[in-house]
């Protein structure tokens, strides 16, 4: 059982480790979305720079918080998840995009568990 915990822990900690670094690169390319469609037209308007500008902001901290999974498990995935959690609420916030604010909701609760198995599952 230990074997199978240690291994759903690894697993957990390559996806929400690799996704956020993914994800925080390609605000600087836009090669899989543009991401400045899912930010909220109310944070857009109080933004002192460009949407552009933003997003790559966030893109260091999704990248940071990626990192931050691979060394210490535990307080990565407790940033990703509260991150998760605040997009999700911005989306829903925004009334748009209402289908990735459920799976940000979920992929939070993945992140979650992650930080809650990796108290007891030591690397």
């Amino acid at each position: 059982m230990e074997d199978q915990t240690k291994n759903t822990q690894t697993l957990l900690k390559f996806t929400y480790g690799l996704v956020p670094v993914v994800a925080g690169a390609d605000k600087f390319t836009n090669l899989l979305t543009d991401w400045s469609h899912y930010l909220n037209p109310t944070i857009k308007t109080m933004l002192p720079f460009s949407e552009h500008v933003f997003m790559m902001i966030v893109g260091v901290i999704e990248i940071v918080a990626g990192i931050l999974v691979f060394l210490n498990p535990q307080k990565g995935a407790y940033l990703v998840s509260a991150w998760l959690v605040l997009i999700a609420l911005s989306l829903l916030a925004s009334g748009t995009y209402l289908d990735v604010a459920v799976r940000d909701i979920v992929m939070a609760i993945g992140a979650f568990s992650l930080a809650k198995l990796s108290t007891t599952v030591k690397n």
